[in-house]
């Protein structure tokens, strides 16, 4: 068998079943996730430039066995730092997709002067593995979380401090919107994370985010402090019945007031109203303040994924 790779072309007239079978391999390998094939063809006809985005597609016999992300970090305070996500089917592996993917996408990412390479995967035995011998060190690693909805056991919505205002994203001027992008460079900043996160421009910003196709502003949560935006909780669906966190965070200023735990409690209230069913978020295992918010809303750790680092200037 032979695997063959090539670029995803959202021009071309395969691209509405490439883009439908590489949504149905993301959500087998994570369906944690909330990914639809709308977005993979958005995120290549609308990446940024500086990001290079491309989607790899990895085929044998007439069949999809699996797909990578990759491109630059554009948002890195360090330059030259790639991704490369690789997701082969779990009915698919061992057929030397994940190995075409790699060398495919390390040489992509090589030929835009890459100096690392940062990717996820699952924190199993045969990821983990995969990973190790193709010259990949252990980073950081993150929870993903899952909390029904829909069944009445969300917890009351917290009381609002003195000055306090929940809003939705939807209802937000350009002075308020501009103030949530400052305070989610700021809390994007706090994050922990492998790679240092440089603050983005409004314009990117709003395009990558606020006008992303997944993002929700009827559900998105912003509570503003007497008239400032102190903290938020983004939204993220799939149109049907799976949410997500997209982001969640506080500005410095205005944290330990229990914001955070408000803005995403009305999100979620929200979003069980409108007949979501599954809510999901994602948090690095070190972030222990966002995982505590999680628990007592009653998310429940439902799988790891760990950041595996390849140094390319040695």
């Amino acid at each position: 068998m032979t695997v063959t790779i090539r670029e995803f072309r959202p021009d071309a007239p395969t691209a509405a079943a490439d883009a439908e079978a590489a949504g149905a391999v993301l959500r087998a390998v994570l369906p944690y996730l909330v990914v639809t094939p709308r977005v993979l063809r958005w995120q290549v006809e609308h990446a940024p430039a500086a990001q290079h985005h491309r989607l790899l597609l990895a085929e044998a016999d007439g069949h999809l066995l699996g797909c990578a992300r990759t491109g630059i970090y554009y948002d890195s305070s360090e330059p030259g730092q790639a991704y490369l996500n690789i997701y082969v089917h779990p009915d698919r592996r061992g057929r030397g997709a994940g190995r075409a993917l790699l060398a495919a996408g390390e040489a992509y990412v090589t030929g835009l002067d890459a100096r690392a390479i940062l990717c996820w995967s699952l924190d199993d035995e045969r990821s983990i593995g995969f990973a190790e011998r193709n010259g990949y060190r252990r980073g950081r690693s993150g929870h993903f979380q899952r909390l029904e909805l829909g069944n009445g056991w969300l917890p009351a919505m917290p009381s609002r401090p003195p000055g306090a205002e929940v809003r939705t994203g939807a209802s937000l001027g350009d002075d308020l919107l501009r103030n949530l992008w400052a305070a989610d460079n700021e809390a994007t900043a706090d994050e922990p994370d492998d790679m240092d996160a440089a603050p983005i421009s409004y314009e990117l910003w709003h395009s990558q985010f606020w006008s992303h196709p997944e993002h929700d502003p009827e559900l998105t949560s912003v509570v503003t402090v007497d008239g400032v935006v102190a903290s938020f909780s983004l939204a993220v669906t799939d149109g049907q019945t799976r949410y997500m966190s997209g982001m969640a965070g506080t500005r410095r200023a205005y944290r330990g007031r229990g914001l955070a735990k408000l803005a995403k409690s009305a999100s979620l209230h929200r979003a069980a109203a409108a007949g979501y069913t599954e809510a999901f978020t994602n948090n690095d295992s070190g972030n222990e303040p966002m995982l505590a918010i999680n628990r007592w809303f009653g998310y429940r750790q439902c799988a790891t994924e760990v950041r595996w680092i390849r140094d390319l200037t040695g």
